[in-house]
C-alpha cells in the first residue's frame, strides 16, 4: 500500500515539468520594464561621461595656462607735508610705492598718464594727519585708497596694487 501513492505522485510531478527535448515556454518583461532599463542605462552612461569630460577639463585648463611674470612700475618719490592738526611740529611723509600691473603692455599706456597719478598721491597724501598711518591697519588703508586713486586715474586700464618701497614719517 505504501508503494502506491508514491506511484500517483510521480506522475503528477512530470506533468508540472516539460521533458527534456519539450521547450519551456519563456516569460516576457514588460515593455515598461524594458524601457525604464534602458532610460537609466543613458542616463547613467551620460552622467558618467559629463563627468570625465568636465573633470579632464578642469585638469588640463591649469596645464594651459601660462604663469605671467609680474610687472613693475616705478613711481617717483613723493614727500610731503601732513596735515596739522594744532601742533606747530610740522611732520612730514616720504613715500617711495612701486605700482603692480597685470602685463607689461599695460606700462606704456600709464607713462603717459604718470603726471595724473603723481597728482592724485600728492593731494591725497598732504590731507593725511600722522594718525591716519599708525599700525598695520592705517598703511593697509592707505594702500588700498592709493590704489583706488589709481586706477581713477588710468582708467579704463587697471593696476593690481600699490606697493610700498619705504615709508618715512618725521
Amino acid at each position: 500500500m505504501a508503494s502506491k501513492p508514491k506511484k500517483e505522485e510521480a506522475p503528477e510531478a512530470e506533468a508540472e515539468e516539460p521533458a527534456e527535448g519539450e521547450a519551456q515556454p519563456k516569460k516576457k518583461l514588460p515593455l515598461k520594464l524594458i524601457i525604464t532599463a534602458a532610460a537609466g542605462v543613458l542616463v547613467l552612461g551620460g552622467v558618467g561621461a559629463g563627468g570625465y569630460f568636465m573633470l579632464r577639463h578642469k585638469e588640463s585648463k591649469p596645464v594651459e595656462a601660462a604663469v605671467k611674470p609680474a610687472v613693475f612700475i616705478d613711481v617717483p618719490e613723493v614727500l610731503v607735508n601732513l596735515s596739522n592738526t594744532g601742533t606747530d611740529r610740522t611732520q612730514y611723509l616720504k613715500v617711495k610705492v612701486v605700482l603692480e600691473v597685470p602685463d607689461a603692455a599695460l606700462k606704456e599706456q600709464i607713462a603717459p598718464v604718470m603726471p595724473r597719478v603723481m597728482d592724485t598721491f600728492q593731494t591725497y597724501l598732504r590731507e593725511l594727519r600722522p594718525t591716519d598711518l599708525e599700525g598695520s591697519a592705517g598703511l593697509y588703508r592707505l594702500k588700498e585708497e592709493l590704489t583706488r586713486r589709481v586706477n581713477t586715474a588710468i582708467s579704463p586700464n587697471r593696476i593690481t596694487a600699490v606697493l610700498f618701497k619705504e615709508i618715512v614719517v618725521q
